[in-house]
């Protein structure tokens, strides 16, 4: 029988996160994983051909910017992007901290940037 994992606390990890970009993971369920992400640039153009992405959002504002739309994920709030969906992020401000619920073997994508 496997014994549950140790309490992690999200706001003690994201005070434990510097630099431009930090993407740590911080749990494994199942075939997935929870990661915790730090930014302070966009993260390139990208797609993930076998998973979807949700972000939850933690501190700062995160933008999920689509194709055709931007969507302004805060604290608390959530916002899934479907496997195949051209994407990018990036912190509304000076920085943000969100997590990804994902696929542990997620692939990623480059894709080209549109103007």
């Amino acid at each position: 029988m496997c014994e549950p994992t140790p309490l992690i606390d999200l706001m003690q990890r994201a005070t434990q996160l510097s630099g431009g970009y930090r993407n740590v993971i911080l749990t494994r369920f199942n075939d997935h994983v929870v990661r915790m992400s730090r930014m302070e640039k966009p993260y390139f153009w990208h797609l993930h051909p076998n998973s979807d992405e949700i972000f939850l959002g933690l501190e700062g504002v995160v933008i999920v910017e689509l194709e055709n739309r931007k969507v302004e994920v805060g604290p608390g709030q959530l916002c899934t992007v479907p496997r195949g969906v051209r994407h990018r992020t990036a912190p509304a401000g000076c920085y943000s901290v969100n997590l990804t619920f994902e696929r542990e073997d997620i692939e990623t994508v480059l894709v080209d940037e549109r103007t």
